[in-house]
C-alpha cells in the first residue's frame, strides 16, 4: 500500500509539474559539492604524512537518488552517502596495518539557487559516525593493545545544516559556507552535541592550463570545526593544490594539506595533533 501510495504521489507531482517543475531519478552530478576541508565528507584518495609514514585513507562516495526542479534557477535533492576514513601506521607482511577507522551513513536533502552567475546552495544531513580501534592498535606479540590505549566506544548521531554561497568571478571561483551541528545521540558523554564549522574554497580560474588533454588549474581550502569533549576546541585544516578537471565536475586533486586540533579518528577523540601531508583525491561528481 505504501509502495502504491509513493509511486502515486510521484506521477501526480510530474502530472501537475510536466516541464520545469518534475521530478528525475538518479540526476547526473551532485546539487551540493562536498566540501574539500571538511573531515565529514564522503571522499576517495589518501594523504601521507612524511614525519611519521602514516596514512589517513579515505575510501566513500555519495549520489543524489532523487532531484525536483522548482524553477528553471532552483533545484531540490535527495541523496545518501556512506564514507569510511582510516589510519594507516605502517606496512608490514604485504598488508597495511589499520589501527583506527570511523565510518559514517546516512542521507540529505540540498537546495541550490542561482542567482545571475553565482549560486547559493544549502544541505540538511542526517549522520551517524562511530569510531574503531582495529587489529593495526593490538601487540600480537605481547598480546595487549598498543601503549595500553585500550577502544572506548565511540558514536555520534548528527544532524547538520550548511549553507553556501558560490562567487563565481574571472580571476576565481570562491565558496565560503558555514554549518551547524546537533547530535541527538553521543557515546561517550561528555562528547559535544552541538558544533560549528565553517570555511572557504577557491579556485584559480586564472592560474590554469591544459595537461594532456585535459584543463587543470590550483585551488586552496580551509576549514574551521568547534567541537570537543569536556570542553570545545578549535581544529584548523589547510590545503593548497591543484585539480584535473573543472572545477564543479569528476577529476583528480593532488595537494598539500596542514591539520592542527582535535584527532580526526574519534577513537582518539581528546587527543590534539597536528601534521603537514601530502595527497590526492578523485571527484566523483
Amino acid at each position: 500500500m505504501k509502495k502504491k501510495l509513493l509511486l502515486f504521489t510521484i506521477i501526480l507531482i510530474n502530472y501537475l509539474y510536466p516541464q520545469e517543475n518534475s521530478l528525475e531519478l538518479f540526476p547526473s552530478g551532485l546539487n551540493f559539492i562536498p566540501l574539500k576541508a571538511n573531515i565529514y565528507e564522503a571522499k576517495m584518495g589518501l594523504i601521507y604524512i612524511p614525519s611519521n609514514n602514516n596514512m589517513k585513507i579515505d575510501i566513500g562516495d555519495n549520489i543524489d537518488f532523487l532531484s525536483f526542479r522548482l524553477s528553471d534557477s532552483e533545484r531540490l535533492t535527495a541523496g545518501i552517502e556512506f564514507f569510511a576514513y582510516a589510519l594507516s601506521k605502517s606496512y608490514k607482511e604485504f598488508r597495511l596495518q589499520i589501527d583506527a577507522i570511523d565510518g559514517l551513513f546516512g542521507g540529505n536533502i540540498s537546495y541550490s539557487k542561482f542567482i545571475n552567475d553565482n549560486q547559493l546552495t544549502g544541505r540538511f544531513r542526517i549522520i551517524h559516525n562511530s569510531a574503531h580501534l582495529v587489529d593495526g592498535h593490538w601487540d600480537f606479540h605481547n598480546n595487549r593493545w598498543i601503549d595500553n590505549y585500550k577502544p572506548e566506544p565511540y558514536s555520534r548521531d548528527f544532524t547538520d545544516l550548511t549553507i553556501a554561497y558560490n562567487y563565481n568571478l574571472n580571476f576565481t571561483s570562491i565558496r565560503n559556507y558555514a554549518a551547524l551541528h546537533y547530535a541527538f545521540l553521543v557515546r561517550p558523554s561528555d562528547v559535544k552535541r552541538f558544533n560549528f564549522n565553517t570555511g572557504l574554497e577557491a579556485g584559480f580560474n586564472q592560474l590554469s592550463g591544459s595537461l594532456l588533454g585535459k584543463d587543470y588549474l590550483f585551488f586552496l581550502a580551509y576549514d574551521f570545526l568547534l567541537s570537543g569533549a569536556e570542553k570545545f576546541s578549535g581544529s584548523n585544516n589547510y590545503m593548497l593544490g591543484i585539480k584535473f578537471g573543472s572545477w564543479y565536475e569528476r577529476g583528480l586533486q593532488l595537494f598539500l594539506s596542514y591539520y592542527n586540533g582535535l584527532d580526526v579518528f574519534h577513537a582518539y577523540y581528546k587527543r590534539k595533533i597536528k601534521y603537514f601531508g601530502i595527497g590526492f583525491s578523485i571527484d566523483l561528481l
